[in-house]
């Protein structure tokens, strides 16, 4: 079920004209929507460290692979070449980077959309939790809507086309604790 969403969000990206940058892999559900993307025709940058390379886990067949030294090289040059950021069903790696592509958009450091492809009910947790630190005053109601979600892969890409970043500050004030 994950593997076919992936799939399908590759189409929907060449669909509309969009190509993909990634990690550079060719395992998993990042390889496949790199797949789908170049199976239907797009472009798709890879981004991946040595040390990935070394263990055999880089794709051969991208329209471009840049090799790093570091994972923090990796994600700054992701970052740079991205339009957006989209979150598929992952682990420790797509939340670090997810997170980290947040905080960048909560201090203002990008404007582009970031959304999760909710597939199967799998972030509804996370959802919820962020939705506890909005009620909990931990977290602005307009950071929170940064990220967008949605089970489809083109209702997502809907909602990043009209995507508009908030323009409010980062802190919550002490009048609002």
């Amino acid at each position: 079920m994950y593997a076919a969403a992936a799939r399908e969000l590759g189409a929907a990206l060449v669909r509309r004209g969009h190509g993909l940058v990634y990690g550079g892999g060719s395992v998993g559900l990042m390889g496949a929507v790199a797949d789908a993307v170049l199976h239907a025709g797009g472009r798709v940058i890879g981004v991946i460290p040595q040390p990935m390379v070394d263990r055999e886990l880089a794709h051969r067949g991208l329209t471009e692979l840049h090799v790093v030294a570091t994972m923090h090289e990796r994600k700054q040059l992701m970052h740079d070449h991205a339009g957006a950021f989209i979150a598929l069903p992952g682990g420790f790696g797509t939340f670090d980077e997810l997170f980290e592509t947040l905080t960048w958009a909560q201090l203002g450091l990008h404007g582009k959309p970031c959304g999760l492809l909710d597939v199967d009910g799998y972030y509804q947790p996370l959802v919820a939790m962020l939705d506890n630190g909005v009620r909990a005053q931990l977290l602005r109601p307009e950071h929170r809507a940064m990220l967008l979600h949605d089970t489809s892969p083109d209702a997502l890409l809907d909602r990043f086309a009209t995507y508009q970043p908030p323009s409010v500050p980062k802190w919550i004030s002490r009048g609002e604790e």
